[in-house]
């Protein structure tokens, strides 16, 4: 049987510069699908979907909730086409009951040892309209390498330099953060994957440069100090988000090729002031990730911390404007208040104003949001700031003989036995 996975097309933050990773959904769930079914791959952020392939199965991995209009589109084109199709991926978990609507099934969860049964029903023409398993994990050692050979790798690179690859070393996170639905995706158990299996899917990826997707890189110590310990002989660069606060850690993490973390920065606190300099400190770089729009900013709250990151010398940030997704503390709080503007998803995309904010208007909100990109990219744009954040993984790069020039022609080789010439 051929099945047709689509990843289905998003617009892009206003003000970022517009730039495609290779999907990590799309690739972790093609390692789930049996070897005897002929699966393609189309990621519509890069090339459009071919509505007059022959498929027999449609599976929409979707990711963001901004991602949904576009995705019930798809569907719905190939089901009036007489197509079968299913619906996966985080941003499905959120909106299950809309997905059924545009679906032939919906499939809930993570599908490590469970999709089999999925084609088994399909080709007994008794595929069902919902597989829930949102609330039982499978056994994390059934979490395998990712399948990236569905993926065409020359769709992936700005401006002659590859994008990196996106892994994950671990499921489920202990926090629960006020805007974060990963509590109600992946729960709140720690679920570390085995340290030889993430070990093998890294030196698997034909790309030096990495992203390690989990949730926080910040839940156990010594599993982090053997993870890390392991990594140091691939030679990889990678970036993630935050990484545990402590010295120990944080040496291990750069020898281990940590490059740059994403580090929230939500006030002007010396505890922020300090995470940024232990950062500078152990050699990693620091993309700040600014959420505006929280109950104790104002317009002046919102300046000062802008002028902050500035201050303190981040070498990249990322504005995004607060959203209250379905499944999120926040957004049962929203609704509560009555706060609620707007359920249009393709507006939730974390550049545009879906509520109404406490201590501004949402044209006010919406006004600081163009101003903090402008103000802090003022005296150089993102691509230069990334540009010197290159600079610094290439120095690294050149300096353990990994270093390689892409070229998008042709398949980028890593030898860590021999040095670069």
């Amino acid at each position: 049987m051929r099945m047709k996975l689509i990843y289905p097309s998003w617009p892009k933050l206003e003000r970022q510069t517009e730039f495609h990773l290779p999907p990590h959904g799309p690739v972790v769930f093609a390692a789930t699908v049996p070897e005897e079914v002929d699966l393609t791959f189309t990621d519509e952020n890069r090339e459009p979907v071919d509505f007059d392939e022959q498929v027999d199965l449609v599976g929409l991995s979707v990711m963001l909730t901004c991602q949904m209009p576009r995705a019930f589109a798809i569907a719905d084109a190939y089901r009036a086409k007489g197509v079968k199709v299913i619906f996966g991926g985080i941003a499905t978990m959120l909106h299950a009951e809309e997905a059924a609507l545009h679906a032939d099934s919906v499939f809930l969860g993570e599908a490590e040892g469970r999709f089999g049964q999925v084609i088994e029903d399909f080709k007994a023409g008794k595929l069902k309209p919902l597989y829930d398993y949102l609330r039982v994990h499978p056994d994390i050692n059934l979490v395998g390498t990712a399948r990236r050979d569905i993926l065409k790798r020359d769709l992936y690179n700005y401006r002659g330099v590859q994008m990196v690859d996106l892994v994950h070393a671990s499921r489920g996170c202990k926090f629960n953060c006020f805007p974060c639905c990963t509590s109600y995706l992946g729960g709140r158990v720690f679920r570390p994957r085995p340290i030889d299996k993430v070990v093998e899917e890294l030196e698997s990826i034909p790309n030096n440069r990495l992203f390690i997707v989990d949730n926080s890189l910040a839940q156990d110590k010594e599993w982090l100090k053997d993870l890390f310990k392991a990594m140091i002989p691939l030679k990889k660069k990678w970036v993630s988000h935050p990484v545990m606060y402590d010295d120990e850690v944080l040496d291990l993490a750069a020898q281990a090729g940590c490059w740059y973390v994403y580090q929230a920065v939500f006030d002007t606190s010396d505890v922020i002031r300090e995470r940024i300099k232990q950062l500078k400190a152990h050699g990693i770089g620091i993309e700040g990730t600014i959420l505006l729009g929280t109950d104790d900013q104002d317009e002046n709250y919102v300046k000062r911390l802008v002028h902050f990151l500035m201050e303190n010398e981040l070498n990249i940030a990322e504005f995004t404007v607060l959203t209250p997704f379905p499944h999120t503390p926040i957004r049962e709080k929203f609704e509560k208040q009555g706060r609620i503007l707007s359920n249009d998803w393709s507006k939730y995309t974390c550049d545009k104003v879906v509520f109404q904010p406490k201590q501004m208007t949402p044209e006010k909100l919406q006004e600081l949001y163009y101003w903090a990109w402008d103000e802090f990219y003022a005296e150089g744009g993102y691509q230069l700031k990334m540009g010197n954040l290159f600079k610094q993984v290439i120095r690294r790069e050149m300096d353990d003989g990994t270093y390689r020039r892409y070229n998008p022609r042709q398949g980028r080789i890593f030898k860590r036995e021999k040095p670069a010439v």
